[in-house]
């Protein structure tokens, strides 16, 4: 393959020549090979943040949630924020997965695995918050409506808070389910290159029996097709129903119409700028840059500027709005938020998130992977500062003057958050050593994308176009050739 000539109107998608067995053998490295000290040095980073923690949920949970910056005024705050930050962080992976296969877009091949593995993982950090705000969690599965003997103690079925236990579950069921089915096929490829024991077992179970034979790759691009489908409308629903836990309330700064679009919005804004965190260093650490290449990087800018500006549009909306509405309590409230005591939140948050991302408008930031991987992080930064803004600052000053006040999270707060971050890391740090963070088959689909074999197509000249009154002609056998057929686009090489 080191003679392939490149097509001059695409890019290829695996940037350096490559064979098919050559491709398993680096997808498959990371899982044969024994880890490197870097790996040990950020697996114990991150059990370590994960510890402490954990810890920390221990003490919360055993002296109860008035170790936080809570008051009467103030009943929700860092634990919301970031329940709908995990949440968002989410929702790049389904639509990675779900959406662009759906439209055809070849280029998610190399970063969908991980994509859908950072859904699970941050779905988990997610759940962790409602959980711990119930103050008892063992009693959790009171949530779930299930026959029980408490008489009419029953779930709120008009409770948007029971709808995000049924949306959150069913996201994360079908996100699992549309994880494992894409990395059947690897786990075969795994399974026959493994020796026999333990591991070997575990991973022909895993599999399925996949024979890899005709048939069973064609029911399987049939279930990955429906699968995909039905996880679509999710990427959709999930965060609009976040968004009604603060809609469907008569807050001001909450009761508004344009939070389901604004929030999903938002979500793949922020979830695309964790996948290109996450990618830019797998891609250095593993020596991926030739599977996921500079134009990976580059479209996944281009979802960020469209997202980012639907999040601009909706901040200006939000203030429109309060002043075209006439209603003196949503004008106050907007005011409130961008020259109020928590102005700086709300200036970080716009910094972030309006004026940041329009510098991948120009080519050679978003094709440098140094820019891209910090601007990527101030996007997520100012998007947990949006969910902050919108929470806290339309709580702190409600109706009442006589009712306002300040809040200001313990470290008890920022150490059940910085432990998500472990447990979020450390989960992605195991996935790379346990599974093939890129898709064996599907990378291996696109192999051959904007290449082309030599002497296939452009080592002959093209033939003669036939003449339309041109007849068929007669060979020395007798028998009729039909007259040369004209070239069309797909007898170029590309």
């Amino acid at each position: 393959m080191s003679n392939q000539h490149l097509s001059p109107l695409r890019v290829p998608l695996v940037s350096e020549s490559r064979t098919l067995g050559q491709l398993t053998e680096e997808i498959c490295a990371p899982m044969e090979r024994a880890p490197t000290w870097k790996w040990w040095a950020a697996f114990a980073i991150a059990v370590s943040v994960l510890g402490t923690g954990a810890g920390i949920v221990a003490y919360q949970v055993g002296t109860g949630i008035g170790v936080w910056g809570l008051n009467k005024t103030i009943g929700w705050a860092f634990d919301i924020t970031n329940f709908v930050f995990w949440v968002g962080i989410g929702h790049a992976g389904t639509l990675i997965s779900a959406i662009l296969f759906l439209f055809r877009q070849k280029w998610r091949t190399s970063i969908n695995r991980a994509a859908e593995a950072m859904t699970l993982f941050a779905v988990m950090c997610a759940a962790l918050f409602p959980v711990i705000h119930m103050g008892r969690p063992w009693l959790a599965f009171w949530v779930l409506p299930y026959p029980n003997t408490r008489g009419s103690l029953w779930v709120n079925f008009r409770s948007p808070l029971l709808w995000d236990v049924f949306a959150i579950s069913t996201y994360f069921t079908v996100s699992a389910v549309f994880w494992y089915v894409g990395l059947i096929p690897d786990l075969a490829t795994v399974r026959d290159r493994l020796k026999a024991g333990v591991k070997k077992a575990v991973f022909k179970v895993l599999s399925l029996g996949w024979t890899g034979s005709h048939r069973t790759w064609s029911r399987y691009e049939t279930v990955y097709l429906l699968l995909a489908g039905l996880a679509t409308p999710l990427v959709l629903s999930v965060h609009t129903i976040v968004s009604m836990d603060f809609a469907t309330s008569v807050i001001p700064g909450w009761h508004t119409t344009i939070f389901p679009p604004y929030f999903v919005a938002g979500a793949v804004f922020s979830g695309f700028a964790m996948v290109l965190t996450l990618m830019i260093i797998t891609r250095v650490v593993l020596g991926y840059e030739h599977l996921i290449t500079i134009r990976h990087l580059e479209n996944m800018t281009k979802v960020i500027i469209v997202t980012g500006g639907l999040v601009s549009l909706a901040y200006a909306t939000e203030f429109f709005i309060a002043w075209y509405s006439g209603n003196p309590y949503e004008r106050f409230a907007f005011m409130n938020r961008a020259f109020g005591p928590y102005a700086w939140a709300y200036w970080i948050m716009v910094t972030c998130n309006v004026v940041s991302p329009h510098l991948f408008w120009f080519k050679r930031i978003r094709t440098s992977p140094a820019a891209i991987f910090a601007l990527s992080l101030v996007i997520n930064v100012g998007m947990w500062f949006e969910r902050f803004v919108i929470i806290v600052t339309s709580l702190h000053r409600d109706f009442l003057p006589s009712s306002w006040s300040m809040y200001t999270p313990t470290m008890v707060e920022v150490g059940t958050f910085i432990g998500t971050f472990g447990l979020f890391f450390t989960l992605f740090l195991l996935f790379v050593r346990v599974l093939p963070i890129i898709s064996i088959g599907e990378v291996k689909s696109v192999l051959g994308f904007a290449r082309s074999e030599p002497g296939h197509g452009d080592a002959h000249p093209p033939a003669r176009p036939a003449a339309a009154h041109e007849a068929p002609t007669e060979d020395a056998s007798g028998r009729h050739t039909p007259p040369l057929a004209i070239a069309t686009r797909k007898d170029v090489p590309v």
